[in-house]
């Protein structure tokens, strides 16, 4: 696919490409992954700047953003992704593989920098969610600053670089500047830019910012970071579509072709019709997101592979409310078990008081069924993220629930992300929604395909 970048894009990847330290700073959706592939590819492969390339990602973004965002874009197509994942042999076994550019699960940081220390090979480091390294307390932040001085170029990608406040900052920009702007040491920066809130005689809890620090802080950050708020300087789209692609483990992968094939190849072509073909594609796509019902209609769990990439797109919005379209009854039921404990208020829609809540900025999270949804309820007031868990064919549906927060009076852009399991159903629903097409025939033609596919093997 050809790459033509928007303006915003553009200037992105040029101030990666003449700036040793950038944070990009831009909401989920808007394309960091591209931005950043796009000018590694141009000091790798134009200007001869760079080597070798290390990636820190949240785990599933590891596994599957980084390698499907390079195969999908033509300029991209020289590059080499070498994803080192998985046990310690396996990671060790793709550091060794020639590539240009290596990606790791950030709780791998301690490792990789063990490993290597003063042998540090990778002279250019992206961290795909900066703000996995506010801590100035986790080994994550201290084993990275051990080889900070080793790495010639760092990009940091996040959308929310403060979702705690101010003090989430200094880790962050540390690793961008070893300390320039805002000091070397947390305490200092504690000291000249904010004063003792909650506390205790012998205990401060908390810490609040002292008058024009916000201001001061941003000024001093400003030339390192592209924007804090990304809508100060671009011109957004009022919706952006996000594709997440989730991997399934060799155990999961193993299983959904079992189960494809076991149902596939007992089906006779000639006599599928679409009452078949709908429920075949349903059991298929209950798999592809973790789990199937059995003969006596209980859900049985196969993996968590989609349930993991879901609380790590929850994660990476920090804080921001999403609504959230689920498939099938085991999909709210395990978003709501895998949800417990984390300090989020998770709601299913049901009520004209959820909806209320919901805009009045009460709810984190809101479970909502697109059939349910899809008409009338206005939640534009609530959030502008949208998160499709599991999708279904009806592309009717699938429209009006995402005017559920993209209508008149939504103030942002809308971003809708839909988790996509590689090698599954999933892939065929999406591609016939963007299609805009019947989906019923498009239903029949690909799941056809796949019985061609199934019987082949």
């Amino acid at each position: 696919m050809e790459f033509k970048p928007h303006p915003y894009q553009r200037y992105c990847v040029q101030r990666i490409v003449s700036d040793p330290a950038v944070g990009l700073f831009l909401d989920m959706g808007l394309g960091k992954t591209v931005i950043t592939l796009t000018a590694i590819n141009e000091l790798k492969y134009d200007r001869f700047q760079v080597q070798k390339v290390l990636v820190i990602a949240p785990k599933k973004v590891a596994e599957a953003t980084w390698s499907k965002e390079a195969e999908k874009w033509d300029h991209l197509s020289l590059l080499r992704i070498a994803p080192a994942l998985g046990s310690e042999q396996k990671r060790i076994r793709a550091l060794n593989t020639p590539a240009d550019v290596y990606v790791i699960n950030r709780e791998n940081t301690q490792w990789i920098v063990e490993r290597y220390r003063n042998a540090w090979p990778f002279d250019m480091v992206v961290i795909d969610e900066l703000t996995s390294f506010k801590s100035h307390k986790a080994k994550r932040f201290k084993a990275l600053t051990w080889v900070r001085g080793n790495v010639k170029r760092i990009v940091g990608l996040t959308g929310t670089p403060a979702p705690n406040g101010l003090l989430d900052l200094w880790a962050q920009v540390y690793l961008l500047d070893e300390g320039q702007r805002l000091g070397k040491r947390i305490t200092h920066y504690r000291e000249r830019y904010f004063d003792p809130d909650a506390r205790d005689r012998d205990h401060v809890f908390s810490y609040a910012p002292k008058p024009g620090a916000e201001e001061a802080i941003k000024r001093l950050i400003g030339d390192i970071c592209v924007s804090m708020n990304a809508e100060d300087y671009l011109r957004l789209p009022e919706m952006v579509e996000d594709a997440v692609p989730v991997m399934l483990d060799a155990k999961a992968a193993k299983a959904y072709r079992d189960f494809e094939r076991s149902l596939l190849v007992e089906i006779d072509d000639e006599i599928l019709d679409a009452g078949s073909a709908a429920v075949l594609s349903g059991k298929l796509l209950q798999m592809a997101n973790g789990a199937v019902y059995n003969g006596e209609k209980r859900p049985v769990e196969v993996h968590s592979c989609k349930l993991e990439a879901f609380l790590e797109i929850v994660e990476r919005l920090s804080g921001s409310p999403a609504l959230v379209f689920y498939n099938f009854q085991h999909d709210l039921e395990r978003i709501e078990k895998a949800t417990e404990g984390k300090g989020l208020t998770v709601r299913r829609l049901k009520t004209p008081k959820d909806a209320d809540d919901w805009n009045a900025g009460k709810i984190d999270l809101l479970l909502a069924h697109p059939a349910s949804a899809a008409y009338g309820l206005n939640l534009q007031e609530g959030g502008n993220h949208v998160v499709w868990f599991g999708l279904n064919w009806s592309l009717e549906l699938y429209q009006q629930a995402n005017k559920r927060l993209h209508r008149q009076g939504q103030k942002r852009t809308v971003f809708v992300h839909h988790l996509v399991t590689q090698g599954t159903r999933d892939e065929d629903v999406l591609e016939a929604l963007r299609m805009k097409g019947d989906a019923q025939e498009h239903l029949m033609r690909s799941l056809k395909a796949r019985i061609e596919k199934v019987k082949g093997r």
